[in-house]
């Protein structure tokens, strides 16, 4: 169980992961040279499963999903409510969904490092949070 303020610290520190993994996202330009590392380490490693050079509409996706991703986070990191933390939580355990499903067809192995960090967002920003006692103090004296 969080406290309100170590709830806000949880939906802060979730944008930040975000902001930081997803920023290369949002541009073709820095997409390209993040696929690049992604495929080269696929490679090294020689990790099961695909990751398919993208064509201009999957480019185009992945930018999208970028764009919205960074402004989503900018908004939780300067205001970051419970309420985002619910929704978010929303959204991650659907990213999560989504990266299984895209496992258990064949994507690249790497994909498991991004679905383990989003199934321990959305779990912790699923927890319950403990709200302050209304009744105010007794008087001392």
């Amino acid at each position: 169980m969080w406290t309100s303020t170590q709830y806000r610290n949880v939906v802060r520190g979730s944008a930040w992961y975000d902001l930081i993994v997803t920023a290369a996202f949002a541009t073709p330009w820095s997409f390209a040279a993040l696929h690049g590392a992604l495929t080269a380490l696929s490679q090294a490693l020689d990790l099961p499963g695909e990751l398919p050079a993208f064509a201009p509409a999957h480019m185009l996706m992945a930018n999208l999903l970028g764009s919205v991703v960074c402004v989503w986070a900018v908004l939780r990191i300067r205001d970051p409510q419970a309420l985002y933390g619910r929704y978010d939580a929303v959204a991650r355990l659907l990213f999560a969904a989504w990266q299984g499903y895209a496992l258990a067809h064949g994507a690249s192995s790497l994909l498991v490092i991004f679905l383990v960090f989003e199934l321990a967002w959305g779990v912790a920003q699923v927890l319950p949070v403990r709200t302050p006692s209304r009744a105010s103090p007794l008087p001392q004296g």
